[in-house]
């Protein structure tokens, strides 16, 4: 199958605010399908509530659109059902980092061979712009108008707890990286994590002062660089127990 043919074409345009940078995160995920030679057949996507719950809805593939913050359990029990499947959630920070956190910890551990990619945008984007589990310190939304007072919580180091573990962090700026970390993380036999950093610019942006969505995506470059490993919070790569 080509890169295209994991798209569901007919029902673009996309639900998703111009500017929004889902679209390319699932170009990108479609061309690691791709380049790995799988079939539609053989994959499952599982999603949650939010903005980026709505994947789940234009991949070519069999998938589930569940309930908010369980698209990790969904994902579980799939894989339970047939082993045989590529499972891969992708869902938002706050559906997986916030109100599925307690699922996504239990899955890691227990090392189910699934495939989880997070989408960060820093904001619960599609419910107005509340504060997120992942809103930086500081940071101006809806519910933190004097700023946010707790610290973000911290991905990697939330996977990293487990003794087997496999985490990579890209970014949609960083197109080929991403797909590349995708590409190790559906390869990883294993509980498999990939944070991708991103921006949303309608319910954050414009409320913080960037004037449109190229200039957040350009801010996402300037932070974050690509290496091999994951040792600070702007390194973008992999990080994977032996």
């Amino acid at each position: 199958m080509s890169e295209k043919d994991w798209i569901k074409w007919d029902r673009y345009p996309s639900l998703w605010c111009g500017g929004c940078g889902i679209g390319i995160m699932a170009k990108y995920i479609a061309k690691a399908f791709e380049e790995l030679g799988y079939s539609k057949d053989e994959v499952v996507v599982v999603s949650g509530i939010g903005c980026t719950g709505r994947i789940a809805g234009y991949l070519n593939v069999d998938s589930v659109h569940g309930l908010h913050g369980r698209a990790v359990p969904l994902a579980e029990g799939i894989k339970e059902g047939n082993k045989k499947l590529k499972v891969v959630v992708i869902s938002g920070d706050g559906d997986l980092l916030g109100i599925g956190g307690n699922h996504l910890l239990h899955t890691a551990r227990r090392n189910v061979d699934i495939t989880v990619i997070c989408y960060n945008n820093e904001i619960y984007g599609m419910t107005g712009g509340q504060m997120a589990p992942t809103t930086r310190l500081e940071s101006f939304t809806v519910t933190s108008p004097f700023g946010c007072e707790y610290n973000p919580i911290n991905a990697h180091k939330l996977i990293s707890s487990n003794r087997n573990y496999f985490y990579a962090r890209s970014s949609v700026w960083h197109v080929d990286h991403m797909k590349n970390v995708v590409k190790e993380a559906l390869s990883h036999d294993g509980f498999s994590f990939v944070e991708v950093i991103a921006y949303c610019i309608t319910n954050n942006g414009l409320r913080t002062g960037f004037k449109d969505a190229y200039e957040m995506i350009t801010t996402i470059k300037k932070m974050y660089k690509p290496s091999e490993e994951v040792k600070e919070e702007t390194d973008l790569g992999v990080d994977k127990s032996d």
